[in-house]
């Protein structure tokens, strides 16, 4: 019932009447007040005016399952929600979920995680209630070898949403960074659970540094939505978004199962297309040109001799020649 108050105080362009809440959801004027008092202990600003009703005035920046589905405009997706404020890793959660009978669809979210982790094992900083953690859980039908391009898809929604929400001019950088102004802001997770010729579940992290003001030194790389553009940025409602968009850019990937539909588009977004890269493998590395991604999301690169080659993104680390990117 929290949710639906929350949802409904919030579409209001008023006051909505204690009575008119009593009736729809068949409670008292008590257990509507209850709510009202938990809402405001946990920090949003609702009026309660005598003869007239309750009227949210500010809607601060909340992260919690309320808030979440008070936003959500989904389909499928954030039917099952969890969050918590602290978290080992809101993978690991997912994927102790995926073991579970937890739905497609499934979205972990967290204030701040103690084991956050990148691509390759590397740490991921999560200070708490600063930025965003998450972690969908998924279960396709199709074949393992394709799970893979679901990391681009979610880079793709991200992006495309980032650009069109909060107008930050980010790219991707092959295959699971987004970066703005040359620095790293999202960092996204893929792992899965199969068996030959069938997945059991695809977990998808999303990393989002949102309104982080400072970074460590080891981070020189790292930038945050607020430290580009100075604008504290409402965490749920980009949630919200982008799950939005990756549930449309999903559904058409299990159309398709090939990336033909987005590949231009995503190789205009791509940081590292057409430009001279690093190529970092674990029997050594080597300068390629970068051509963009093929149906498949394998980078193509063409090597100094001029022989051409994909590159799948399990096996190399790709950076700039001077650079992160």
């Amino acid at each position: 019932m929290k949710a639906e108050i929350l949802k409904i105080l919030k579409e209001a362009k008023g006051y909505v009447s204690g009575q008119e809440l009593c009736e729809r959801f068949g409670v008292s004027r008590t257990a509507v007040w209850k709510v009202i008092r938990q809402l405001q202990e946990e920090g949003y600003k609702v009026e309660a005016v005598r003869n007239r009703g309750y009227c949210i005035v500010d809607n601060p920046d909340i992260l919690s399952v309320e808030e979440v589905q008070s936003l959500m405009d989904v389909r499928w997706i954030g039917r099952q929600l969890y969050y918590y404020p602290q978290i080992d890793s809101t993978n690991i959660k997912a994927k102790q979920l995926g073991e579970t009978d937890a739905r497609h669809g499934t979205l972990v979210m967290a204030g701040s995680q103690a084991a956050g982790r990148g691509r390759r094992g590397k740490s991921w900083e999560s200070p708490f209630d600063e930025n965003i953690y998450m972690s969908l859980l998924l279960r396709p039908d199709f074949a393992p070898a394709k799970a893979s391009m679901l990391t681009l898809v979610m880079a793709y929604s991200v992006a495309r949403t980032l650009r069109e929400l909060e107008h930050a001019e980010v790219q991707i950088k092959w295959p699971n960074d987004i970066v703005l102004n040359g620095k790293k802001l999202v960092g996204i997770l893929t792992e899965m659970s199969t068996e030959i010729d069938y997945i059991n579940y695809v977990v998808i992290g999303i990393g989002i540094n949102v309104n982080q003001e400072s970074f460590s030194g080891e981070l020189v790389h790292a930038t945050s939505l607020y430290r580009e553009t100075g604008q504290k940025v409402h965490r749920a409602f980009l949630i919200t978004a982008v799950m939005k968009r990756f549930e449309e850019d999903y559904e058409q990937f299990v159309r398709e199962e090939s990336l033909s539909w987005i590949k231009d588009a995503y190789n205009e977004l791509l940081v590292n297309y057409q430009r001279e890269v690093m190529i970092h493998k674990t029997d050594g590395s080597y300068q390629a040109f970068a051509m963009g991604i093929n149906d498949k999301g394998e980078l193509l690169v063409r090597r100094e001799d001029g022989t051409e080659e994909s590159i799948f993104a399990g096996e190399v680390s790709v950076r700039g020649i001077y650079g992160y990117v």
